[in-house]
């Protein structure tokens, strides 16, 4: 049968009334915020010198178990014979005065006692500040043992006259000491770049 050209036309004018479709744009992925990025101002301002570090001494004056001026608890001087760095700054200068005690002193006696000195390290001064510190050290004369079990062998009574030797720790001799404390170092600055150009 054949199809009229109106049919064809109005099925033709029906399709273009009907509505279109919309097309929607396929979903995009969420893209989250970057993550705020750390601005490096500079390098850190402060170090920390610790305790036990190792600080070099000199000892300023001659202690003899044999001087009867040199007793329990008196402090002698010494001084810091080279300085104490932390990275390359001077921590502890040389030169700095440090102090010492005697902790315990036997002289020398009969019999073949030997003198005895035994010190350590107290504190060193740098500017106005005075830093605790730590370290033992001692010294022994020799015994004359050997002596007096001869005179007792030939004589009895000449073992009383032999005696020991002095203990004698002398001026310049080198000790260490230790930090007994941390110290905190506050970096110097690094100087600002000059704004602007020359004229």
């Amino acid at each position: 049968m054949p199809v009229s050209v109106f049919a064809f036309a109005a099925a033709a004018a029906a399709q273009a009334a009907a509505p279109q479709a919309a097309i929607q744009p396929a979903p995009s992925a969420a893209i989250a915020p970057a993550a705020p990025r750390a601005v490096i101002l500079s390098a850190p301002t402060q170090g920390v010198l610790r305790a036990g570090a190792p600080v070099p001494l000199r000892i300023e004056q001659t202690l003899n178990s044999n001087d009867k001026a040199l007793r329990e608890g008196e402090q002698f001087r010494m001084t810091v014979a080279s300085d104490v760095m932390l990275g390359n700054m001077v921590v502890i200068p040389a030169g700095s005065i440090a102090t010492g005690e005697i902790t315990d002193i036997r002289h020398k006696g009969m019999w073949g006692k030997s003198g005895r000195i035994n010190a350590r390290v107290l504190n060193v001064r740098v500017g106005d500040r005075l830093i605790r510190m730590t370290g033992n050290f001692d010294d022994k004369g020799v015994t004359g043992t050997a002596g007096v079990v001869t005179a007792i062998a030939l004589v009895p009574i000449a073992g009383f006259f032999v005696t020991g030797t002095s203990a004698n720790i002398p001026a310049g001799s080198g000790v260490k000491g230790f930090l007994d404390e941390d110290l905190t170092i506050a970096a110097p600055q690094p100087a600002a770049a000059a704004s602007g150009q020359p004229h």
